[in-house]
This record gives C-alpha cells, structure tokens and sequence, in this order.
C-alpha cells in the first residue's frame, strides 16, 4: 500500500509534468505557426513587397487563416495509395518533430506553492542520444508518405528525403562528438550549466567559442535535416512537382507542412542549447540576480533569453532561404560525404589531442 504522502506527491508531480507537455507543444505550435508568418513577411522584404497584410492588422491573423484553409479543404485519399501508411505519415512526421522537445531544459527551476518544479519534461542522463534516436526516426515520416501515395515523383522525393538525413546524421553525430569529449556528459541540462561557469556571466563558457568548427558543421547538417534552402532537394518543385507531400490535401498536407517548421523551432532550440549556453544570460549572475529579485523572475528571464537565441537561428533559417539557391543532388551528397565528414573526424582528432595534451 503506497502512502497518502507519496501518492500525493506522484499526482502532483505527474499534473506538473501534464502541464508542462502541453505548454511545451501549444508553445511549440504557435511558434511554428507565426514563422510561417514571418518567413513570408522576411521573404516580401527582401523581395521589396509587403507580404501578407490582409487577415487582421499587418497581416498578423494570416497563420490563423492559412490553417483554417487547410482544416475545412476537402481531404482527398488517392485510390491506389495505402490508406493506413497513408494516413500515418504525416502523424508520425508530426509526432517526431514534437518529441525531440521533451529532453530540452527551457529554463532555470521555478518554484510554485513551495515546490520546486523544473522546465524540462525528462531530465534524462541520455539527453543526446535521445534527440539523435527521435531525429533518425523522422526519415519514417517521409518515406511513408512517400511510398503509401504510389505516385513515382513522391516515391522519388521520399528516397532523396531519406538518403539525405541519413547522410547528414553521420557528420552531425561526429560533430558532436568532440564537443561531448570537453563537457564529458550527454545530459542537456548539463552542458548549459558547465557553459553557465564561464567568466562575464558565463559567456566565455560558452561551447561555440571552444567548437566553431563543430558548431558550423551541426549547423549546416541541421538545415539539411530540416530540408530547408540549400538542401530542400525532396521539396523540389521545380523538379518534382511538390515532393514528397504531392498527393496529400487539407490537415494532413498541413501537418507535414507545420512539421518543417516545428524541426526548424527544435532545431534552433537544440543548437542554442549546445552551443550558445541554452537559457543563459551573458552578462549575468543567475544566481546573485536571484537573491535580489527571485528564482522565478530568473527562470523568466532566461527563458526570454533562451527565445531570443532560437529567433535568431529561425531567422537564420528563412534568411538564407531567401538568398542561396538551391544546390543539384550530386552537390549534396559530395558535401556531405566528401566535405562534411572529413571535417567533422578532423575536428575529432584535434579535440582529443588537445584534451589529451592539457590532462598531462
């Protein structure tokens, strides 16, 4: 018999853990829903338009327009397609792009009716390994839909899509590697408090000053996992119609559509976390700033600040959309092979001899 105490505490635990789950994939939502919304405006700038500016003022109810459009479409199943795979590759795209949010730390604890609850959903020792397992399944996502539609340009789009995330994985993972060889620890929250110990508020703890190199090339690998401009070869209309996606219609075209920029989010989200300190204020003693206006008010702002940091990288996103064109297949799978790889197990190398060098 488990006491009242306990039970109490295991309740209270798992709403906190609700709660945060659903704040976290509502957060999630509307962020990709208004990048969609901001690409089109960065894209109407830079192109000397004005972009969207008729649902609401400047435009701002667009997303919310565009996803009704979708929602109320007719939903159309091709009569030769597998209708289960078919119907299951856009969830488990979906489903993918929201999971890798689970081991990312948002924010500093908080405290709440004398609790102290933490802003991540899993604070797993694995943190790492768990974001490349999630990531690799996301390639399931892609195939299905393209395989299940029995339309030759989708399956084309599908086998592109696939060989691409598998080739960039490699370099990705090798990328990261050197930097776990400095932190010594796969745990997300981890690596953003060693970067918190560096000098002007943990700036210089920072592990893109330490691993340009392997930040430089996690970051291209990610806009290649994400299937965005330079890489977005399996969404080449140009070349195959629509890609992937070509016979799906309403919601289910729009979860794959919101999926990419769900990834984007993640992404960004992972990158400021490995690199850029995560919730971090440069600048700032967390815990001097603590003790002068609360625990709570921290967390705020360093999740504010941990924000900022993934607008930039969702802006990177659209900008270089928007300015280098698309590069051919053969381009590619040269860089990533080629390129990438070397660079990445170079990298490797250099990394542990210096680790080995200064331990002596």
């Amino acid at each position: 018999m488990i006491p009242i105490h306990l039970l109490v505490i295991n309740v209270w635990f798992g709403l906190e853990k609700l709660l945060l789950i659903g704040a976290i994939i509502s957060f999630s939502l509307v962020v990709a829903m208004y990048t969609t919304f901001a690409e089109r405006k960065i894209a109407g700038f830079m192109q000397d338009r004005r972009g969207p500016n008729r649902a609401g003022p400047f435009g701002i109810l667009q997303p919310l327009a565009d996803g009704l459009k979708l929602f109320f479409k007719e939903e159309i199943i091709p009569l030769t397609s597998n209708k289960g795979l078919f119907v299951l590759g856009p969830a488990l795209a979906m489903l993918t792009a929201m999971l890798t949010s689970a081991v990312i730390p948002w924010g500093n604890q908080i405290e709440i009716a004398g609790r102290t609850v933490s802003l991540q959903v899993a604070d797993v020792n694995i943190g790492i390994l768990y974001v490349f397992g999630v990531v690799s399944l996301g390639v399931y996502g892609i195939m299905i839909g393209g395989w299940s539609s029995n339309n030759k340009f989708s399956l084309l789009a599908a086998v592109r899509g696939a060989s691409q995330i598998i080739s960039y994985e490699l370099a990705m993972g090798l990328s990261l590697i050197s930097l776990l060889l400095m932190t010594g620890s796969l745990n997300l929250k981890s690596i953003v408090e060693q970067q918190m110990q560096g000098g002007w508020g943990g700036l210089l703890g920072w592990n893109i000053l330490y691993q340009p190199l392997a930040f430089l090339i996690f970051l291209i690998c990610v806009f290649a996992e994400c299937n965005r401009t330079p890489f977005d070869l399996p969404e080449a209309e140009n070349e195959l119609n629509f890609g992937y996606h070509q016979e799906y219609s309403s919601m289910k075209l729009g979860l794959y559509l919101f999926s990419e920029y769900v990834n984007m989010f993640i992404s960004s989200a992972v990158v400021s976390t490995l690199f850029f300190g995560g919730y971090d204020i440069p600048f700032v003693d967390e815990t001097t700033l603590a003790s002068n206006i609360g625990v709570n008010l921290v967390a705020l702002l360093g999740f504010l600040t941990f924000f900022a940091k993934i607008a930039f990288f969702l802006f990177l996103f659209i900008w270089v959309r928007w300015t280098i064109p698309r590069f051919r297949y053969d381009q590619l799978m040269d860089l990533g092979w080629k390129k990438l790889i070397p660079l990445a197990l170079a990298n490797l190398l250099i990394t542990a001899v210096v680790i080995l060098a200064l331990n002596k």
